[in-house]
């Protein structure tokens, strides 16, 4: 049977467990998803520390939630670098891919042509012998 994956499957067979979780980390947190879920949850946060009546467990200016989003933003920000990375590794695989293809089109197609060329040589040496002969 004929193993027929592309360059993108074999890539993705490469990567190890972080490099999939990082780039499944980044792809959440990159979506309208995340965002929205995001601002619920801030919303909610301020909300409930600005109407709790007995327990406030981050009063306003709300330092709990700025450290949240610190430690958000200091791991986020190398997970998506991670990311980026290999979504540039991705590329400069593709283009190989894609360059190897043209240069077997190439090969192909000049193969091609000059198989077309010696058929139209043959055949024109055939017709060039049948007037021969019609001329004798």
């Amino acid at each position: 049977m004929i193993n027929h994956r592309n360059w993108h499957e074999k890539h993705i067979e490469t990567l190890s467990f972080g490099s999939r979780l990082a780039d499944n980390v980044a792809k959440g947190m990159g979506s309208w998803k995340f965002i929205i879920i995001q601002t619920i949850l801030v919303v909610l946060w301020m909300g409930l520390n600005l109407v709790a009546f007995v327990y406030h467990w981050d009063v306003y200016p709300f330092i709990l939630l700025n450290l949240v989003f610190s430690t958000q933003a200091a791991y986020a920000a190398p997970i998506i670098m991670m990311a980026q990375n290999r979504q540039n590794d991705r590329d400069r695989l593709q283009a190989q891919a894609d360059y190897q293809t043209n240069i077997d089109a190439k090969l192909e197609i000049e193969a091609l042509t000059i198989k077309l060329n010696q058929l139209e040589i043959d055949k024109l040496d055939k017709i060039i012998t049948m007037l021969e002969e019609m001329k004798k």
